[in-house]
């Protein structure tokens, strides 16, 4: 079977699946989650077996040690991923509810109700935890979904979509609910961004050249976010002990990540005071700061910043520091050189934080907290299908709520329009 015709196969499974899916109970799903859970960990030395494969032959091609993270899985790993499945479980289902009811002067009444989206497809890169978190969100918010993985964690993804499917057998719901291509042939993806008679919604995940590809190829609508440019920015009223913590956490504690502090911003009032220290911590993390004429000045051997830097995602342990002339200053930085990803001010001026808060544009401003929190677990949504930083439809850490849309329902009495 030629590529094209197997994954067009894979779409209309999707398809077909997704219609008895829609109308499926949610105790029926909640009890699937359950089973899927209790089965990873049971099944975690299958995983870890699948998994070390994938890493052993990422180390033998050279591929970062940032990369070799993400595709990493180990027993407490594993657990993560299976909790992670039952917090969804226990989550209110959204499909059926009810957002709004209104009556209208003819007697109709109009109510605005939430439904599945449909078919989904993930495109993703290195993280194997993807598959079950994705595959969680789709099935209890009522979507079928494909999922296409890339080829670092290829043998990880295929261990855990098949226990994944083999749940759905086990409370006989149609298999094509969870979809893998296995195929890590490049025109897969071109394939499957061509199946728009069939899926609904692509999401892609990874990183800024993969979310672009899908973007500029696909025939069905893309939710993206291309990279996350995120920033600290200390204001002259910070607690400087909170802000040195924040400061560390959200740069040093998985620098990775897209919701890493990638630049800092540092009000000149307090520059002096807080740069030598905090920059010196950052070196004890093996951090390389990138510094503004300022920040060189005060700080001394570090390297200058050019233009590039303060719009990079550079996912490990180097950092823009600028120094800056207050808040306003510091946001139409962020609006010009961010990517609407995920934001801080540390300040303990109330004013000041709602004006930033209310100023910057991304899809997650925080005061007094590290940006490290931009995930759907930590948001209280169980887990994640990714973190979108358009506007339309979704924006932040997309879950449940996201991945459904609506329609309108209107009870009538014999009206009819005159």
């Amino acid at each position: 079977m030629d590529l094209k015709t197997e994954i067009k196969n894979i779409a209309q499974e999707a398809k077909t699946s997704s219609r008895i899916l829609a109308k499926t109970s949610a105790e029926v799903k909640n009890k699937v989650l359950l089973i899927m859970a209790k089965m990873l960990k049971n099944k975690a030395s299958q995983i870890i077996e699948a998994n070390k494969k994938d890493s052993s032959k990422a180390r033998a091609e050279g591929l970062s040690p940032a990369l070799i993270d993400r595709l990493t899985l180990n027993k407490k790993r594993i657990e993560e991923m299976a909790k992670s499945i039952e917090e969804v479980a226990g989550l209110p289902d959204p499909c059926g509810t009810i957002d709004r009811m209104w009556n209208r002067p003819n007697g109709l009444i109009i109510a605005k109700m939430r439904v599945p989206i449909g078919v989904i497809g993930i495109i993703y890169e290195s993280r194997p935890n993807v598959t079950s978190d994705c595959a969680s969100l789709c099935i209890k918010s009522g979507n079928s979904v494909i999922l296409k993985g890339g080829k670092e964690s290829i043998n990880s993804n295929i261990a855990i979509y098949k226990i994944l499917r083999e749940a759905l057998r086990k409370e006989g719901l149609p298999e094509g609910c969870i979809s893998i291509i296995e195929s890590i042939d490049r025109g897969a993806v071109s394939q499957l961004l061509k199946m728009n008679n069939y899926i609904d919604l692509i999401i892609p995940r990874g990183g800024e050249g993969l979310i672009r590809m899908v973007a500029e190829q696909s025939r069905i609508p893309v939710i993206k976010h291309y990279k996350g440019v995120c920033h600290v920015y200390v204001d002259r009223k910070a607690d400087l002990k909170k802000a040195a913590d924040i400061c560390v956490n959200a740069k040093v504690q998985r620098p990775g990540v897209c919701n890493a502090m990638e630049t800092m911003l540092v009000d000149e009032t307090v520059a002096k005071e807080f740069l030598p220290k905090i920059i010196k911590k950052f070196k004890g993390f093996g951090v390389e700061i990138r510094g503004c004429k300022n920040t060189k000045r005060i700080a001394g051997d570090i390297k200058n910043a050019a233009e590039t830097d303060w719009y990079e995602e550079y996912l490990d342990l180097i950092l823009a520091v600028r120094v800056v002339r207050g808040v306003d200053e510091a946001i139409a930085h962020i609006n010009k050189y961010g990517s609407s990803h995920s934001d801080a001010i540390v300040t303990e001026d109330f004013n000041t934080a709602l004006k930033f808060l209310k100023e910057v544009d991304s899809a997650c401003v925080y005061s007094n907290a590290s940006t490290r929190f931009t995930d759907g677990y930590q948001f209280g949504f169980g887990a994640e299908i990714g973190i979108s930083t358009d506007k339309i439809h979704a924006r932040g850490p997309m879950a449940l709520e996201e991945l459904t849309t609506y329609k309108y329902i209107i009870f009538g009495n014999g009206q009819v329009r005159k």
